[in-house]
């Protein structure tokens, strides 16, 4: 059985935050099952954008696993153009931001 959208969220917030990273829930979804993506900025202006991954890639059932749907690197403008169109799709949608030096994620990424 998979977590609620709202739990999982809770979770990467903390994981992050914790880890010395910055993260914050930019848009709130559909509590039960609404689908996560994240995006990871970094102080050049550029971010990544993680979402989920195609569920045949999934490790176990009802795990989370995530792919990059615009690699690091990518254009903050880009990234933000991506997601109004992904929310005009699905309203349920989550959206959380991660501010990392890094560019961690905090994700499973699927194969990988």
């Amino acid at each position: 059985m998979r977590l609620k959208s709202g739990i999982w969220v809770s979770a990467l917030i903390r994981r992050a935050n914790g880890a010395g990273a910055f993260a914050m829930m930019r848009r709130r979804g559909a509590e039960d099952a609404g689908a996560i993506f994240v995006k990871v900025t970094q102080p050049d202006g550029t971010a990544a954008l993680y979402g989920p991954a195609l569920a045949s890639l999934e490790a176990e059932p009802g795990e989370r696993r995530f792919e990059a749907l615009l690699p690091p690197g990518t254009p903050e403008a880009e990234i933000e153009a991506r997601m109004a169109r992904e929310a005009g799709y699905d309203s349920d949608l989550w959206l959380i931001e991660i501010e990392d030096r890094e560019g961690r994620s905090f994700l499973d990424l699927a194969g990988g």
